[in-house]
C-alpha cells in the first residue's frame, strides 16, 4: 500500500470540482459547524466574569447578571453588524474584506492577523476547555490532558480533511444535543427557582470568599469593566458565519444572515439563563469545578442529565475548535489570493478543502496547547484580544460603508472596489448602531491588552504586528517576482541566449551515466563529462572504464580532475561556474545530471544523495539549467 492509498483510506476519494456546490451546508448544518464556537463559549463565559468579581468576595458575584446582560447587549449589536457585512459582501472574508474596502490596507492587514491569530487560539482554547470538561466528571485523566487534546486535534483535522458536508454532520449531534441538554437544565433550573408544579426550591451554594482586596472609586469602576471584558469571551466566534458565506447553499447570504440569527438567539439564551441561574444560586467559581458543572449538578442533583451535559459540554468545546477549522483556511485563501500569504495556501485539497491551511492550524494550535499545557484559563488572556480588535476594524468598516449608502440617491448604486451599494432606508440608525458597536468594542480591546498584558495578552500585542510584517513581505515578494517575469517593455534581444554545451557530472561509468551521456548528445555538440578524481586509482579506473564503450562516449570530451580532499562537489561546482562565467558569459549552459532511482525510500537512504546535493547548490547559479536522467532500479 503506498501513500496515495492510504490517503484514500483516510481522506476518501478525491470530489470533482463540479461538485462544490453540492458540498455546501444547509442552515441546520451550517449552524453546528460555524455556530460551534460562540454556543461553547457559555460553557466559560459566565466563569470569565466571576473570575474576576471573586476578588472582591463572593457577595460581589451578585453584579455578574448586570455585566452579562451588558454583554448580551453588545453581542446583539455585533450581531447586528456582521449580518449588515453577509449581506453587502457576500463573498465572504468578514472583516478582512470590510476593512479592504472600506479602511484600507493597513487596517485589513491588522484585523486578518487579529483573526488568524483568534482563530487559532480557538482551536487550542476550546480543546482545552473540552478536556477540563472531562477531567472535571473524570478527575484520573488530568494527568493525560495533553495528550487527549493533542488526539483531539488530529482527530478534528482529520473529520475536516473530509470535506465541509462530512463535518458538519459529525458536528451536528453533538452541538444540538449540548444546546438541548443546557436549555433543559435552564427550564428546570428556572421551575425550581419559580417554586413551579411543586418541585424543590433550588438550594444556594454557602460557600463564603472573604475579598482579597477593598477598592472604590475609579478602581471599582475598572475592576467591573474587566470583568465585562471577561465576560465578553461570549462573543467570540460570532464573526466566522461572515466569512464563511460561500459554505452556504444558495442563496447564500439570506441563509447565512438567518443562520447568524439562530446563533445569536441560541447562544445568547443559554449564556443569561446560566448566568441568571448560577448568580442566584450563588456559585463560587472553582478551579476543579466548572460553573457550569456546578450549576447542572445542583439543579439536576446529579445523575443522567448531569453527565449528558458534562458528556455533550466536552464534545462541543472539543468541537467548536472546528471554527477555527472552518474560518483559519478560509481567511487564509483570501489572504493567499491577494498575495498576503503563500500561493500554496488558496487550493483546495481532494475534498474541495483547503486542506492546507487545516494543516497549518492543527500544527500551531498543537504547538500552543503544549506549550500551555492544555489550560485553557492560561490562554483566555491571549484570546479574546483578536476578536475584540477584529470587531472593532469590522464595525468601524460597516459605518464608513453606511456613509457611503447615505450619499447616494434612491435607485443610485455605486461600485466601492470590492461590492455594489445602494441606497437604504435606515442608513443613519444602522451606522449610529455600528459606531456604538465599534466604540465598546474598541474599549474592550484597550482593557483586555492593558489588564492582561503581563498575563500574557503582550503575545498577541506582538504576535499581530509580525503577522502584518510577514503579510507585506510575503506581498513585496511576489510583487518582485511579477516584476521579473513581466513581459512588458521587453525586446526579444533581452533574452539570454542558450550556450552549445551540456556538462555531464560523472562519479563513474555505468548505465545511469551512459544514458545521461546519450540524452545530452542529443541536445548539444559540446557534451562535457566531468569526473572528480581524488586518488590515481580512481583516475585510472574511470579511465578504464570509458574505453570500454567507444561508440558510446565519441563526441563527449572527458574531463578529469584531480582533487587532493574528500569534497568532491566543491571542484566539480568550480569547473561548471568557470564554463558559465569564463568560457561562456550572459548564456545559458546546461547541466545533465544522472541520477539512480532506488526502488524505494528505505532504500535511498542507503546512498549518497549527491545529486540532490548538487542541484541544490547549483539552484543559486544564475544561468544554469539543470536537468535529471534518471535510472530507475527495478
Amino acid at each position: 500500500m503506498n501513500a496515495t492509498d492510504i490517503k484514500r483510506v483516510l481522506i476518501g476519494k478525491p470530489f470533482p470540482t463540479s461538485r462544490e456546490i453540492h458540498e455546501r451546508l444547509d442552515k441546520t448544518r451550517a449552524l453546528a459547524v460555524f455556530a460551534s464556537d460562540p454556543i461553547s463559549s457559555n460553557a466559560y463565559a459566565t466563569e470569565a466574569i466571576m473570575g474576576v468579581l471573586i476578588v472582591l468576595g463572593s457577595g460581589a458575584l451578585a453584579m455578574t447578571l448586570p455585566l452579562a446582560m451588558g454583554v448580551a447587549a453588545l453581542v446583539l449589536m455585533v450581531i447586528f453588524s456582521y449580518i449588515q457585512t453577509i449581506l453587502h459582501y457576500p463573498d465572504g472574508g468578514g472583516a478582512y474584506t470590510v476593512a479592504k474596502d472600506n479602511l484600507g490596507m493597513y487596517p485589513s492587514l491588522l484585523a486578518a492577523g487579529a483573526l488568524l491569530t483568534d482563530y487559532i487560539l480557538t482551536v487550542s482554547v476550546s480543546v482545552s476547555a473540552g478536556v477540563r470538561a472531562l477531567t472535571s466528571a473524570v478527575p484520573e485523566a488530568f494527568d493525560y490532558r495533553i495528550a487527549i487534546a493533542v488526539f483531539a486535534i488530529a482527530l478534528i483535522t482529520w473529520i475536516n480533511l473530509r470535506g465541509v458536508r462530512e463535518s458538519g454532520t459529525v458536528f451536528a449531534i453533538p452541538t444540538y444535543a449540548f444546546v438541548a441538554g443546557v436549555m433543559l437544565v435552564i427550564v428546570i433550573g428556572l421551575v425550581r427557582y419559580t417554586g413551579l408544579f411543586g418541585l424543590e426550591p433550588l438550594q444556594e451554594h454557602h460557600e463564603v470568599v472573604e475579598a482579597e482586596r477593598s477598592v472604590v472609586g475609579f478602581a471599582y469602576i475598572w475592576l467591573l469593566l474587566r470583568a465585562f471584558a471577561g465576560g465578553c469571551t461570549a462573543l467570540t466566534g460570532i464573526e466566522a458565519i461572515s466569512n464563511g458565506v460561500q459554505a452556504f447553499k444558495p442563496p447564500e447570504s439570506k441563509n447565512a444572515a438567518k443562520t447568524m440569527v439562530a446563533m445569536g438567539i441560541i447562544a445568547m439564551s443559554l449564556f443569561v439563563g446560566i448566568t441568571f441561574l448560577s448568580t442566584h444560586m450563588k456559585l463560587v467559581p472553582s478551579h476543579e469545578d466548572s460553573i457550569l458543572s456546578q450549576m447542572t449538578r445542583g439543579v439536576t442533583g446529579g445523575g443522567f442529565l448531569y453527565y449528558w451535559v458534562q458528556l455533550f459540554t466536552a464534545l462541543i468545546l472539543f468541537l467548536a475548535a472546528n471554527t477555527g477549522y472552518q474560518d483559519f483556511p478560509r481567511l487564509s485563501s483570501f489572504l493567499a489570493n491577494d498575495g498576503f500569504l503563500p500561493r500554496w495556501m488558496k487550493n483546495r485539497g481532494d475534498r474541495l478543502v483547503f486542506s492546507s491551511g487545516i494543516v497549518v492550524l492543527a500544527l500551531i494550535s498543537s504547538l500552543i496547547v503544549v506549550v500551555f499545557q492544555a489550560d485553557e484559563i492560561a490562554m483566555l488572556p491571549l484570546y479574546a484580544l483578536g476578536v475584540m480588535l477584529s470587531f472593532t476594524l469590522s464595525q468601524a468598516g460597516m459605518r464608513r460603508l453606511m456613509g457611503e449608502v447615505g450619499k447616494l440617491k434612491p435607485g443610485e448604486t455605486k461600485f466601492t472596489g470590492v461590492t455594489t451599494i445602494h441606497f437604504e432606508n435606515g442608513w443613519r440608525w444602522k451606522r449610529w448602531v455600528n459606531t456604538v458597536g465599534s466604540i465598546v468594542t474598541g474599549i474592550v480591546f484597550v482593557i483586555l491588552i492593558t489588564t492582561k498584558f503581563i498575563e500574557g495578552a503582550w503575545i498577541v500585542a506582538l504576535a499581530i504586528p509580525l503577522l502584518v510584517w510577514m503579510f507585506r513581505s510575503i506581498h513585496n515578494h511576489y510583487k518582485n517576482v511579477a516584476e521579473a517575469l513581466t513581459t512588458e517593455r521587453m525586446a526579444e534581444e533581452d533574452l539570454v541566449d542558450v550556450a552549445n554545451v551540456a556538462v555531464v557530472p560523472i562519479a563513474d561509468i555505468h548505465r545511469g551515466t551512459l544514458r545521461a551521456l546519450q540524452y545530452a548528445k542529443r541536445i548539444s555538440s559540446d557534451v562535457r563529462a566531468v569526473a572528480i578524481a581524488t586518488t590515481p586509482q580512481m583516475r585510472q579506473r574511470i579511465e578504464e572504464r570509458w574505453a570500454r564503450f567507444p561508440n558510446l562516449t565519441t563526441g563527449v570530451t572527458l574531463k578529469i580532475v584531480d582533487y587532493d580532499y574528500r569534497d568532491i562537489l566543491t571542484p566539480l561546482v568550480d569547473y561548471i561556474e568557470h564554463v558559465n562565467q569564463k568560457e561562456f558569459p550572459d548564456k545559458l549552459i546546461t547541466i545533465v545530471i544522472p541520477e539512480f532511482i532506488p526502488e524505494n525510500m528505505a532504500a535511498r537512504l542507503l546512498h549518497n544523495q549527491t545529486a540532490t546535493i548538487l542541484r541544490a547548490r547549483l539552484r543559486s547559479t544564475n544561468d544554469v539549467i539543470v536537468i535529471d536522467v534518471p535510472y530507475h532500479i527495478e
